[in-house]
């Protein structure tokens, strides 16, 4: 069928091309991008006037306008008179709930062509001025500086700090019962929710929220659930462990496609850990079909989504990781030490003044002196040779590689000697009693094949302990090469081929990018 599905007019331009994003914490869905989402859909949804549709985050209206220009095709014959199919489809099938008052003012006239639906310019005439998008003003149920539902902090987002300003209570994720919101069913429930909130860590630090949506979501029984989600749950992400438990031996998730650089999904929009949107599906039962997407390209396959305890991105990268694994060696989060080892902060600075009973202490400003009587935890370990990497991924989680860029992934390794400790700084990632293991260690975690089977538990800008899961302990009495490596692993030529497009090599000096 040829025609228009929403009078040209209405349309073009396509205002919602040309939104900029205001920050990383809620991000405007394009276009395309919404049509993606709306894809994994069974189409024949688009073909009945009795399926619903409820878009819970509704930022710029893009959702339930594209899904308004499907209905209006495929309802054609069902519904001949146009203006007749155009009501129904608005007061019938599509709803949403804003996020704020400028958002829900946004969505209807996308909708409606009208921010104000009862008004003369509204494609679709209704009572109310909202029409099927409505926005309530919430503010946050604080108890014990935090709010109840969402864990926003009261010193962050109570109403003496906010006055004047938005509040970010959403309306879906503010109440126990979502259900009560607009007392009905709904076939399908879609959305690109908030992502994060501040919680007032020195001005950088977040708690995500989107999980909130998923779970709320569920609470009203959709046949069909889909998002567009950050997708560094799949092994990270503050208060996500539950969350990701749950997703991961969800039986219902059908597919998951995967962005690991969030500009090839939203142009100029840097979220660590990459983009991802799903379909769940309640009639499904089995594995997911996870889709790698990649410079345009995609690699595609269908797997249990639970097989580890975190979920490993990349299709070809499961394969690597279940042979490396299938030796049985002791895994490198074992010799990994927690974070801060020998709890001095990260801006403690020492002394600059040599004392005779100090010891040198490697600061984010340099070595600096400390007396070692102040160091009350893992006194053993300062005799040691230490190797250290920075807490962070080099570049800002290396979010600016363009596709067919390699990775680095950690920072450049840092030596102490024995009587030399570090703040929290650094992490130290292996401790020996001679120079000559740390040295043949210190070769081995540069080389490709660890940084790699390090990269799959990353999904941030922060190295932690846990992230070493997938690299195995060695033999540090020889010095080892890729070459050895894969050919100890059984990798085929294939799966080296992967490695070495996607990791560069360590140079021993002069690497760079240090912090």
């Amino acid at each position: 069928m040829s025609i228009s599905p929403l009078r040209a007019q209405d349309y073009n331009p396509d205002i919602l091309n040309t939104l900029a994003n205001l920050s990383s914490d809620e991000v405007f869905t394009p276009p395309e991008v919404a049509n993606q989402v709306l894809d994994l859909l069974p189409q024949e949804l688009f073909l009945s006037p009795d399926t619903t549709f409820l878009d819970p985050a509704t930022k710029s209206g893009v959702f339930l306008r594209e899904i308004a220009r499907r209905l209006m095709v495929g309802l054609a014959d069902v519904i001949p008179d146009e203006q007749e199919r155009r009501d129904h489809i608005f007061h019938k099938q599509l709803y949403g709930i804003a996020i704020t008052e400028l958002t829900s003012l946004m969505s209807r006239r996308s909708l409606y062509c009208s921010k104000f639906p009862n008004g003369r310019y509204s494609v679709s005439r209704f009572e109310s001025a909202e029409g099927n998008i409505r926005f309530k003003q919430l503010e946050h149920r604080f108890v014990d500086g935090k709010c109840v539902y969402c864990g926003a902090r009261e010193n962050q987002f109570g109403k003496q700090v906010r006055e004047g300003l938005e509040y970010h209570a959403y309306e879906f994720i503010h109440t126990t019962k979502p259900e009560e919101i607009l007392k009905m069913k709904f076939d399908v429930i879609i959305g690109n929710p908030p992502y994060q909130l501040s919680d007032g860590g020195h001005g950088v630090s977040a708690q995500p929220i989107y999980h909130l949506f998923i779970e709320q979501a569920k609470k009203l029984s959709p046949h069909y659930l889909t998002m567009i989600i950050p997708a560094r749950w799949f092994a990270g992400g503050k208060g996500l462990d539950v969350f990701r438990r749950t997703m991961l031996s969800d039986k219902r998730l059908k597919v998951i496609t995967d962005f690991e650089t969030s500009k090839e999904c939203f142009d100029g929009v840097d979220i660590a850990g990459g983009i991802c949107y799903f379909l769940w599906d309640s009639n499904h039962y089995g594995d997911c079909l996870v889709n790698n997407m990649s410079g345009g390209e995609s690699i595609s396959a269908t797997r249990p989504l639970n097989e580890f305890p975190i979920l490993i991105r990349s299709n070809t990268g499961v394969k690597i990781v279940k042979k490396v694994l299938s030796l049985g060696e002791t895994t490198m989060n074992e010799q990994v030490l927690p974070r801060n080892p020998f709890d001095f902060q990260t801006n403690f600075r020492g002394s600059r003044t040599k004392t005779k009973d100090s010891i040198r202490i490697l600061t984010s400003k340099g070595f600096h002196y400390v007396p070692e009587s102040l160091v009350k935890k893992n006194r053993e370990l300062i005799p040691s040779h230490k190797v250290l990497i920075g807490r962070l991924v080099p570049s800002n989680g290396e979010l600016n590689l363009k596709p067919g860029d390699k990775y680095r992934v950690m920072t450049n390794t840092t030596r102490l000697a024995p009587g030399e400790i570090t703040t929290e700084s650094y992490i130290i990632i292996g401790h020996f009693n001679s120079k000559g293991e740390a040295d043949s260690f210190e070769n081995y975690i540069r080389l490709k094949l660890p940084r790699f089977l390090l990269k799959q538990s990353v999904t941030s800008v922060n190295i932690t302990r846990e992230t070493f899961r997938f690299v195995p302990i060695q033999d540090y009495s020889k010095q080892w090469t890729d070459a050895e490596l894969y050919t100890k692993y059984g990798l085929n030529q294939e799966e080296i081929d992967f490695i070495e497009s996607m990791i560069r090599p360590m140079d021993t000096e002069g690497d760079g990018d240090d912090a």
